[in-house]
């Protein structure tokens, strides 16, 4: 999609800088590095995107806009990227998360005495709060690292290829100059 065509689906800053919930905040959305897509701003994103993803707390969102604002980085590509862990994918990973924390922390796990209530949770937390937030916390921290090396990785690709490119490109043009020119007045070297 080009990118004009999105821009006018999106909000101007004028336009977020006057609503009413961002008021407080609205000085800080006047940044421009946090708009701009740069390797830096981008990869800093994908970090605070994927490691809020995993974080068991309400307003992920919030959360990672919030970073994304204090760290320079680009702030709707962190926020969205918050939403891997979506009502239909967090049973999954926050499963996985737990399970990692009581493995890592030498714990036994019991799911045979498991009450859907919240009174066996609260009952429970000390037992499956603690390996649950210690492997939410890892895999966080993980899946951050790896999506930052990762965006650095194909970054740097994009860039060598743009560069391969132009130098094709280069080469095409002096070839083509050199073929109109007539044997006589070809360039001396």
């Amino acid at each position: 999609m080009p990118r004009f065509s999105l821009m006018k689906y999106l909000p101007t800053r004028s336009e977020l800088r006057e609503h009413r919930l961002l008021k407080p905040v609205a000085h800080l959305l006047e940044r421009e590095e946090i708009w701009h897509l740069n390797r830096r701003s981008v990869a800093g994103a994908v970090f605070i995107g994927l490691f809020t993803a995993f974080l068991p707390l309400p307003g992920q969102m919030a959360i990672a806009a919030v970073l994304a604002i204090f760290a320079r980085c680009n702030v709707p590509l962190a926020v969205g990227l918050v939403w891997i862990s979506n009502p239909l994918t967090m049973p999954p990973m926050f499963y996985f998360a737990y399970r990692l924390g009581a493995w890592l922390l030498n714990m036994q796990l019991e799911t045979h005495a498991i009450d859907m209530s919240l009174t066996w949770l609260w009952a429970n937390f000390g037992a499956i709060g603690w390996p649950f937030l210690f492997g939410c916390l890892v895999c966080g921290w993980v899946l951050a690292i790896t999506g930052w090396v990762f965006t650095h990785f194909i970054w740097r690709l994009h860039i060598i290829s743009r560069w391969r490119e132009r130098r094709l490109r280069r080469i095409a043009r002096r070839l083509q100059t050199s073929e109109a020119l007539s044997p006589d007045q070809s360039p001396k070297p």
